[in-house]
């Protein structure tokens, strides 16, 4: 039987020459297929949550692939219906997320992985949302770099998209290329495998759960029909001419300043190209020039557009016909806008876009340097709202909520929580804004920090106040140091974080490189040997969701399994079924933890 590698590149080689997909079902009886989707997905935080039954990622072994396989051989494997909750949104809604079950999710990481192979490079440069190797930061530098001159934003947000999606249409688009009816009757029951939503069942006649990890793969497979759209048709049809052609204000005070040089008038000459700058060189009305653009991050896009504004509106009538017509689904016409470059903001992945208008910035050579560019900036209002959570009427606070955990753990958590946000607009030009952020987190931190030890602010930052070695040289900032007999001390510090602007600030989900073409976690499944006993009979997979659950008060007499697992850093243990009803059950007396 092939690896899984070698059966993904299979199959990216004949999505790279546009052949159609044939036998794909039988991929899918592949145990390395299970173990590398395994191994990806057990490192989720929700591999131990609870879809519609009790099954979690614990318990894991190779006599559940081999289950699933034996059920798909004869097509008798079911879809469980997903467990849909609720998560709020900023504007006071909800959003629905599917939770399916373990054994779902290992067939669904699959299915992902084989349509991923196939689709991804034929899937558009246009889009960036849920592909390896691109993210927000790929799209907003291809913005920044790409898209000068712009003169009108349209902004379009497909209204609940992925709960909308037209199973007849996305069943259509797979059979366009696959040429398996087995395989396309298992994605078939997948969209109609329903939902409990309060434990009373729902059918699921349109849409992708949002949550589940085919999802993102079948909403950009359905979504490309729009990318194919604006680049086979809108683009062609608005974009011409090479350059525009010379603005004649422009020219007139060009040919004058030429003459006047050469009748040695320089003093004059001088003026009239000082004046020259304050115009235009290309015409802005010329009807022979006109620039579209486009990018999609999921079900959000952007067109950048140099023209006049009717055409703008002429181009999201057709994207609303086309959305409509052709994939069934509808435009928000509240957040799909059209907004002008050089007076207004336009907001895309969380950023602000405008377009440069100075014409005091010069190059070396003289020439306007800045002007048509593309600017990323941070909105005022994201900085008011992520220093929300820390202020009361208007002021820093404490955070009570955080005050049973450690004072390693809170300084790191503040820590984690700034860094995050700055990194994802380290590309912005005003990124400055943060400084008012920065404040109100820190000091939040030291009143927090005070309230858990009892000591006056001034107190804490005397204890902990520190001088941090960055890039940009020396800050002033906060930093504890734990200590521990044995190992390198634990060392947790608040600040140290330049708000200087990053040019090649990347967000993306690149793996890290490996040598071996199986993950640890991979290796001691396909071991089938219990680390705690050495049988071989009936192994499987004991995990656990955070390692702090081993470090829990009063456990200071834990089991040897718990101790290894802390001390290894290890959520899994391979066991059999005997050690691992009893760690359950809280009875395992057994011997120390094999090495692996």
């Amino acid at each position: 039987m092939r690896n899984a590698a070698t059966v993904l590149g299979i199959i990216r080689h004949r999505g790279t020459r546009g052949l159609p997909l044939e036998q794909v079902y039988r991929q899918l009886y592949n145990r390395d297929l299970y173990v590398r989707a395994y191994g990806r997905i057990s490192r989720n935080h929700g591999a131990m949550t609870r879809g519609a039954t009790h099954e979690t990622a614990d318990g894991m072994a190779l006599a559940k692939i081999d289950a699933i396989i034996e059920a798909l051989r004869y097509e008798r494997y079911r879809w469980t219906p997903v467990r849909r909750v609720r998560i709020p949104k900023k504007d006071g809604t909800t959003r629905p997320l599917g939770l399916p079950t373990w054994s779902d999710k290992l067939l669904q990481e699959v299915v992902r992985s084989i349509l991923e192979a196939y689709y991804e490079p034929q899937f558009r440069p246009s889009s960036h949302g849920f592909r390896p190797g691109r993210g927000c930061h790929t799209a907003l530098k291809e913005i920044e770099r790409v898209w000068s001159g712009t003169v009108w934003w349209v902004e379009g947000d497909i209204s609940k998209c992925f709960d909308r999606l037209d199973h007849q249409v996305l069943l259509s688009i797979l059979g366009e290329r696959i040429r398996d009816n087995r395989f396309l009757r298992l994605i078939a029951a997948l969209l109609k495998a329903g939902y409990l939503e309060d434990w009373r069942s729902h059918e699921s006649l349109s849409g992708v759960p949002q949550g589940s990890i085919v999802g993102p793969i079948l909403s950009n497979l359905y979504l490309d029909r729009l990318d194919h759209y604006v680049e086979n048709t809108l683009l062609p049809a608005y974009t011409r001419g090479e350059r525009r052609r010379i603005y004649p204000p422009y020219r007139a005070l060009l040919v004058k300043a030429s003459s006047l040089r050469r009748a040695g008038n320089h003093q004059a000459a001088k003026a009239l190209r000082k004046e020259m700058q304050t115009l235009p060189s290309g015409d802005p009305n010329d009807p022979g020039y006109r620039r579209l653009r486009y990018l999609r991050y999921a079900d959000d896009f952007l067109l950048g557009f140099a023209g006049p504004r009717h055409e703008a509106e002429e181009m999201k009538g057709h994207l609303t016909s086309f959305i409509r017509d052709a994939l069934k689904l509808e435009l928000s016409e509240a957040k799909t806008l059209i907004t002008h470059g050089r007076t207004q903001a336009a907001r895309f992945l969380g950023y602000e876009l405008t377009v440069h208008a100075c014409d005091t910035k010069h190059s070396k050579s003289g020439a306007r340097s800045i002007n048509g560019r593309v600017a990323l900036n941070v909105p005022r209002s994201v900085v008011e709202a992520k220093c929300q959570p820390y202020l009361r009427a208007g002021k820093p606070v404490h955070r009570p909520e955080r005050l049973h955990a450690s004072v390693f753990s809170l300084m790191e958590q503040y820590q984690a929580e700034y860094r995050g946000i700055v990194q994802y607009y380290q590309m912005s030009q005003n990124l400055h804004r943060f400084s008012k952020l920065k404040w109100v987190m820190e000091t939040s931190l030291l009143k927090t920090l005070a309230a858990k030890l009892r000591l006056s602010v001034s107190q804490v930052v005397r204890k902990y106040q520190t001088t941090l070695q960055t890039t940009a040289g020396p800050y002033k900032g906060f930093q504890i140091v734990v200590e521990r007999e044995g190992k390198r001390p634990l060392t947790a510090h608040w600040g140290g974080i330049p708000l200087q602007r990053q040019h090649s600030a990347w967000l993306v989900e690149v793996p890290a490189l490996v040598w071996n073409t199986r993950t640890e976690l991979e290796e001691r499944l396909l071991a089938n040997t219990c680390e705690l006993c050495g049988s071989q009979e009936r192994v499987s997979i004991h995990h656990i969701r955070r390692l702090k659950d081993l470090h829990q008060p009063g456990t200071r007499d834990k089991p040897q399994w718990a101790k290894t697992m802390a001390a290894r850093h290890r959520k899994t243990l391979a066991v059999c079924q005997s050690c691992h009803t009893k760690i359950h059950a809280g009875r395992y007396d057994g011997p120390r933890v094999r090495r692996t």
